[in-house]
């Protein structure tokens, strides 16, 4: 099933912004008052265990997501039948260079550089649908070096799974296989070359996955 392989897919990464009001404030933007959303390239997906690339220039920070891995095509799906589209979840990261965001959203332009690096969408094991009880209900932390900088939980998303499926569905057709990350509660930072990022999603305190990525310098080699 391509749901399964995901990262073996070739899908879509639909990555949801803004989708937690304390992160928007953190980084002094507006909370939303509908979804937005980018895309990222399958390019930038590693397994956990690999290493995250820091680009020679950039100011690279973490966000921790609950992914939602898609396992049924579907084009304007219903908020009440979104759950029939999801095959299972992923705990992941959205790597982002906020230097280069911070300049395209000055200009206007689109954040595919900020977020489409090579090694910019780190994800765990396929996680299975029945693992997660209630997904308004997750816990999401992160770690460098065993100090906490992200703790959050889903109840605290603005726009749930099902309305965020409905939305992403009138734009575009949602493929099995496809990853939809959800947004990031706040506590984003930098992280930099030498340091460990360690994450992890519970249900009803659960530990459900734990990740763990090295960091290191990108090289420009092939």
């Amino acid at each position: 099933m391509a749901s399964r392989n995901f990262i073996h897919s070739g899908r879509k990464i639909i990555a949801i912004g803004r989708n937690f009001s304390e992160h928007a404030k953190e980084l002094g933007n507006a909370v939303p008052k509908s979804p937005f959303f980018f895309l990222k390239p399958t390019s930038s997906f590693i397994s956990n265990g690999q290493a995250i690339e820091i680009p020679r220039g950039c100011e690279v920070h973490h966000e921790v997501e609950l992914g939602v891995v898609i396992g049924k095509d579907g084009r304007d799906i219903s908020a009440k039948d979104a759950h029939k589209h999801i095959a299972g979840y992923t705990l992941a990261l959205d790597m982002t260079a906020r230097n280069l965001q911070e300049q395209a959203k000055k200009a206007g332009l689109p954040w595919s550089t900020a977020k489409g690096y090579d090694t910019f969408t780190p994800v765990g094991e396929f996680i299975e649908k029945e693992a997660i009880q209630d997904t308004n209900d997750v816990d999401l932390s992160l770690k460098i070096d065993g100090v906490t900088k992200q703790n959050g939980n889903t109840r605290d998303m603005i726009f749930k799974i099902p309305s965020l499926i409905e939305y992403v569905s009138t734009i575009m057709k949602l493929q099995e296989g496809d990853l939809i990350l959800t947004g990031t509660p706040a506590g984003v930072g930098r992280v930099l070359p030498g340091e460990t990022v360690t994450c992890e999603l519970a249900s009803k305190g659960k530990i459900v996955s734990q990740l763990r990525f090295p960091v290191v310098d990108r090289s420009n080699k092939a």
